[in-house]
C-alpha cells in the first residue's frame, strides 16, 4: 500500500508491506499524531497491539518504518539514533518492519521539532 508521511512541512512517500502488523496499521489510516524524537527517528503510539513477527529485527536502515511492540508505536527511521555506532539507526529493541520510504528519508531531518505527523493512503 502506498502512503504519504507528512511531518510539519516535510512530505515523503512510502509503502506499507503486506504483513499482518502492517495491515493492522493500514486499517487506522489516516493517522494523525504528535511525534516524539529519538535521534533521527520519529515515533508515536497507535491503537494497535501486536507482538514481534517474522520481520522482527534491530537491523534497520534509514527509510525503514517499524512497529515497536513495547510502546505500541510506529517508528520512522531517517538516520542515527542514540544507540548507533555509525550512520545506521539502531532501535531501542526489535521492531517489526512494516514499510519503507520510497524517497530520501534523510529529508525528514528538516522536520525535527514538528508538532504533527500524518500518515495517509495515496
Amino acid at each position: 500500500m502506498k502512503i504519504r508521511i507528512i511531518v510539519g512541512r516535510v512530505t515523503v512517500e512510502a509503502e506499507l508491506f503486506g504483513t499482518a502488523c502492517a495491515q493492522a496499521i493500514a486499517k487506522l489510516l489516516p493517522i494523525n499524531a504528535s511525534p516524539n524524537e529519538w535521534g533521527d527517528e520519529f515515533y508515536f503510539s497507535v491503537d494497535v497491539k501486536a507482538s514481534l513477527d517474522e520481520t522482527a529485527t534491530r537491523n534497520v536502515r534509514a527509510g525503514d518504518i517499524g512497529y515497536w511492540p513495547p510502546g505500541n508505536a510506529i517508528a520512522i527511521f531517517f538516520g542515527p539514533t542514540p544507540l548507533s555506532g555509525g550512520p545506521d539507526p539502531v532501535p531501542a529493541s526489535d521492531v517489526n518492519l512494516i514499510g519503507r520510504t520510497t524517497g530520501d528519508a534523510t529529508i525528514l531531518r528538516q522536520a525535527k521539532g514538528a508538532s504533527t505527523i500524518r500518515i495517509e493512503a495515496i
